[in-house]
């Protein structure tokens, strides 16, 4: 149904006054910085364009790829990231969404096209999945369609900064992929969900909320590192006598 490649936007118009779009040098950052766009659809509504597509069966990534079109990438980001902000049972997936978003940030870091290997495109996710999202996500999506809007555009109008953007997701992914205790995912989740809004409409201060909640991650597991090791030390102590 559809290929590998990044879909192209369908369309652009002229931006504000004063801010002149860069041209990319390599087709990642094609993809990477956004174009402005005429009446871009609501985060709300292409979330429930993917689940009208899925009603009658489960989705690839593929299909959902194809369905956001230009926005694919950076909102793909932001909607796998979301069920680990929310109490929604991914048993089994948690893995998959958090090698996808750090494939695809890794992919846009290096000034590279979008890519995902075809195992993880054509993997079928549960029928359930994208409306069991926007059951639970609902408040969130329209909390980031109110707040988000183009601000700070010297921040996400060229290719480097914005490769900076996408290793700041990419660190915050090879999170998700380490086997840690429930609940240290939301920190990391977080940091994805702020930068890939900021990236998607081009928001400067939400990337700069970014850089923000990714200090704070490093402070969390700093924390959790030196007094995780403590308490492991101490039971292991009790238990040997």
């Amino acid at each position: 149904m559809a290929t590998n490649a990044a879909p192209e936007p369908p369309g652009r118009i002229r931006e504000t006054p004063g801010a002149s779009e860069s041209r990319a040098s390599s087709p990642g950052d094609a993809a990477l910085v956004p174009s402005a766009r005429a009446a871009a659809p609501k985060l709300s509504e292409e979330l429930a364009r993917i689940i009208a597509e899925s009603r009658a069966r489960g989705v690839t990534l593929r299909e959902v790829i194809v369905v956001l079109r230009g926005r694919a990438y950076n909102l793909l980001m932001l909607l796998l990231a979301l069920p680990f902000l929310l109490p929604i049972p991914v048993p089994g997936l948690s893995s998959v969404l958090g090698l996808v978003i750090a494939i695809i940030a890794a992919r846009l870091a290096l000034g590279r096209k979008p890519w995902l290997p075809a195992r993880l495109l054509d993997r079928r996710l549960p029928d359930k999945f994208f409306p069991s999202l926007l059951g639970g996500a609902r408040r969130v999506l329209r909390l980031l369609e109110v707040m988000l809007r183009p601000r700070l555009l010297w921040l996400s109008a060229s290719p480097l900064p914005v490769r900076l953007h996408a290793f700041i997701i990419f660190a915050a992914a090879a999170v998700l992929l380490l086997p840690l205790f429930p609940g240290t995912n939301l920190p990391p989740a977080l940091c994805i969900v702020i930068m890939a809004g900021g990236l998607l409409e081009r928001d400067g201060l939400f990337i700069l909320g970014g850089y923000a909640a990714f200090v704070l991650n490093i402070v969390f597991f700093a924390y959790f590192a030196i007094y995780g090791h403590r308490l492991f030390h101490t039971l292991w102590h009790w238990i040997a006598g």
